[in-house]
């Protein structure tokens, strides 16, 4: 029998699991509804009980699982800490430790950002870059860091999160503290932003058609949201010397509108080093954080393998 790696992203709403080779390369998926309000044990459970149906239908063994989670967590100890409110009993859940009494193969966590930075460093756009800040433009903005080759997540694993830095306007941000980037460039910000500018409250969505028929307000919208990538990417030029990209999530799929923002303030205030700083945009799609997750496991894998 083929030996396999799972993956799992868990969302909110959804998990998605693959299942990959030594390769990562995706040998299936499969998604389900993640039962968040359940508890952690429930939520396991579930994306387990889709990686023995996939490995049935293939005869493969399973070596490891690796888990990607939206929140704050301990990638130690393998448990959540913090959590939205989408989720009931999974802060303080120890996801790793349930998942190999439960199947008896080793098991990471890491959080989703985190998890997708490492799943296009591992096999997608930027494939082989030692240093590289990710980027996810969702609801909110999240941040991760590969530096040297490897993830850095700082003392207090916080390191990478550009979307709580502060500097972009005065907006209320849904951490509690206000001027940060996701209140302009995240969906929630940009739906906010439009309205303001408007009186209209529609989705980030429909914000970016009215920008593409048109739209003075939502053109302008966008145009800060570029701005402000532009700026998290200066800042991570300046301070570390990354000047590679990569960026995923719904909002980036609007690049159109943030391109020429994010260009010409680059071009306007270039880094220092005289490096250009290269976007990149997720090669893995939705795949990205499973396959982050399954990348986290295999690194653990080779680590613990005997010496030949």
């Amino acid at each position: 029998m083929s030996a396999v790696i799972a993956g799992i992203d868990v969302g909110g709403t959804n998990t998605k699991v693959v299942l990959t080779d030594a390769d990562l390369v995706v040998v299936d998926r499969i998604d389900l509804p993640t039962p968040a309000h359940e508890g952690g044990a429930a939520i396991v459970g579930a994306a387990l009980d889709a990686v023995a149906g996939l490995l049935d239908r293939h005869g493969a063994v399973l070596v490891g699982v690796g888990v990607g989670a939206a929140g704050v967590v301990d990638a130690g100890s393998g448990t959540v800490l913090v959590t939205a409110n989408s989720f009931t009993g999974w802060a303080g859940y120890r996801v790793t430790e349930a998942i190999t009494a439960a199947v008896g193969v080793p098991a990471t966590l890491d959080n989703d950002v985190n998890a997708f930075l490492l799943g296009e460093v591992a096999t997608g756009a930027v494939e082989g870059e030692t240093d590289v800040l990710g980027m996810t433009l969702g609801t909110g903005v999240g941040g991760a860091l590969v530096l040297g080759g490897e993830l850095f997540a700082g003392p207090r694993g916080a390191a990478g999160e550009i979307g709580h830095v502060p500097g972009f306007g005065d907006a209320p941000c849904t951490c509690g503290q206000s001027g940060h980037l996701e209140t302009v460039a995240g969906a929630r910000g940009i739906a906010d932003r439009y309205a303001e500018r408007s009186g209209r409250r529609v989705s980030a969505r429909d914000v970016a058609d009215a920008a593409r028929s048109g739209d003075a307000d939502a053109v302008e919208v966008f145009r800060t949201a570029g701005w402000g990538v532009a700026r998290a990417a200066l800042l991570a030029a300046g301070i570390l010397d990354v000047t590679t990209v990569v960026v995923g999530g719904g909002i980036a799929r609007s690049w159109d509108l943030l391109g020429p923002a994010v260009a010409a303030a680059i071009t306007a205030e270039p880094p220092v080093s005289g490096a250009a700083v290269r976007f990149a945009h997720s090669a893995l799609g939705a795949d990205a954080v499973a396959l982050g997750a399954a990348a986290r496991v295999r690194a653990r894998l080779f680590e613990d393998a005997p010496a030949r």
